[in-house]
């Protein structure tokens, strides 16, 4: 039995360029288990994005395997990916993307909405899941009148609602203060062990990879080292890595 939410196998994305083929993601295999929080890190260039939108079902590989849940997302035609990303994937934005003319709890609902499943008990549960971020008196409040850090935890609530095998986060705290952005994530990684749900987080902050199980560095487009314990993840944190 597969004990991996996420499997990728010599993922690798190339584009053409005036001066040759240029490889994005250079052959990348990498395995997420269920309930497991990774950080992705890489300076710009080094292929994360492009990696994460590999992982959310938004970009093809050009070569390479993405095995989500017993799937192959990569051999997919694009209707069937859709769906997967739909079902099986929960994704948060650097800009959080929230609808500005909905409510905190409308924009949450709207994940379940979309997919079908917005019942009586989806509507309890998007409620909840606000409360148990915080956001019990927001419920009702429009984006513009919450604060950065709000609208952010928002964006989690609607990444998890329909229970996804996988969720990524694209930058999550870029626009948020210390304070906040330490907040966000660990209230992230929490419901990531919570809820069991496979996790992936893209950042340029190394201080937020205080709160994740692993991280994965990526250079030119090739994942380059692995921290895997907890002593090795802080000495990163403190800058005594390269």
């Amino acid at each position: 039995m597969n004990t991996y939410a996420l499997e990728t196998e010599n993922v690798t994305k190339t584009y053409q360029s005036e001066s040759g083929v240029i490889n994005a993601v250079d052959e990348v295999s990498l395995q997420v288990k269920p309930g497991e929080f990774v950080a992705l890190v890489g300076p710009s260039g080094s292929g994360k994005t492009t990696m994460l939108s590999i992982l959310a079902a938004l970009l093809k590989p050009t070569s390479g395997k993405v095995i989500l849940d017993g799937q192959d997302l990569a051999a997919m035609n694009e209707v069937d990916r859709v769906a997967m990303r739909r079902n099986k994937i929960g994704f948060t934005f650097q800009a959080n993307n929230l609808v500005p003319y909905l409510s905190a709890v409308e924009n949450v609902e709207l994940m379940l909405r979309l997919n079908g499943r917005l019942d009586k008990t989806g509507k309890i549960r998007s409620r909840e899941l606000l409360a148990r971020l915080g956001l019990a008196e927001r419920l009702h409040n429009l984006p513009g009148q919450m604060s950065g850090g709000q609208q952010q935890r928002v964006a989690i609530a609607r990444a998890m609602i329909h229970n996804p095998s996988l969720v990524l986060a694209d930058e999550p705290t870029a626009s948020l203060d210390t304070e906040r952005a330490y907040q966000v994530v660990e209230t992230f990684a929490g419901l990531i062990h919570e809820q069991n749900r496979a996790g992936i987080m893209v950042t340029h902050d190394l201080r937020m990879c205080e709160y994740v199980d692993r991280v994965l560095q990526m250079r030119d487009g090739k994942l380059v080292q692995i921290y895997s314990t907890k002593s090795e993840i802080m000495e990163l944190v403190k800058g005594k890595h390269d």
